[in-house]
């Protein structure tokens, strides 16, 4: 006789240069699928979602939770991603749980003997940022900040980077006599981590509303005359 089912879990992110999906059950990927592309995230979510659920041999009422990045990162990114989240728990009454970019890249990333530097380039000459100890806990909150100062932060002079925004923090350590060891396969979010923190964050009580984390309001260009 088999024992009960683990809480059943969908993750998204959409919040950096790329769309993925994952079913974790019990914290275990189950299913999973990534696609680096830079727009057109809208496109690409809804299907994705339906291929992930299909090979995990569930359906999107049997979730317990639904999890997404809530940011900060692409402003369209976040929307279509938190919209289609919102929408998919709020259909089957599934929980939500709010998961950060940053957080979920450190947690990729794995615990190690030296501090972390989450970076996500904004494309406006500065970095969304979080500092993470060795073990991986937050040391302070997520912020923007250009590069030569997110690194003169550093607790001690060596020290690692992930996300897409690594190899210029890198360069920018190195201009202030730092070493930087940049973590190569953490750029953007995976869906598998979100859903690892997520499904520890239900475990303690901590499903929430998905809110976007925007830290700086988008650039709007007037329309021509």
């Amino acid at each position: 006789m088999s024992g009960p089912r683990m809480t059943l879990l969908l993750a998204l992110d959409c919040s950096a240069g790329a769309c993925s999906v994952a079913v974790a059950d019990g914290g275990k990927s189950r299913a999973f699928e990534h696609l680096d592309l830079a727009r057109g995230h809208a496109e690409v979510l809804m299907p994705m979602i339906e291929r992930v659920l299909n090979e995990a041999g569930c359906t999107a009422r049997d979730l317990d939770a639904v999890a997404a990045t809530v940011g900060p990162g692409s402003f369209t990114g976040l929307r279509i991603g938190l919209a289609a989240a919102r929408g998919l728990a709020l259909a089957v009454g599934a929980r939500t749980i709010p998961v950060t970019s940053l957080e979920a890249i450190a947690r990729a990333a794995g615990d190690s003997g030296l501090p972390l530097l989450v970076g996500l380039d904004t494309k406006r000459g500065d970095f969304y940022v979080q500092w993470f100890d060795p073990s991986g806990r937050s040391m302070g909150e997520p912020t923007i900040m250009e590069a030569v100062n997110a690194v003169r932060a550093a607790p001690h002079r060596m020290f690692r980077v992930a996300g897409d925004g690594a190899d210029p923090l890198a360069a920018a350590a190195m201009a202030e006599d730092r070493r930087a060891d940049v973590v190569a396969s953490c750029r953007v979010p995976d869906a598998r981590f979100v859903a690892a923190l997520a499904d520890m964050r239900l475990a303690t009580g901590g499903e929430g509303r998905l809110r976007p984390l925007y830290l700086r309001a988008p650039a709007v260009n007037p329309p021509p005359p």
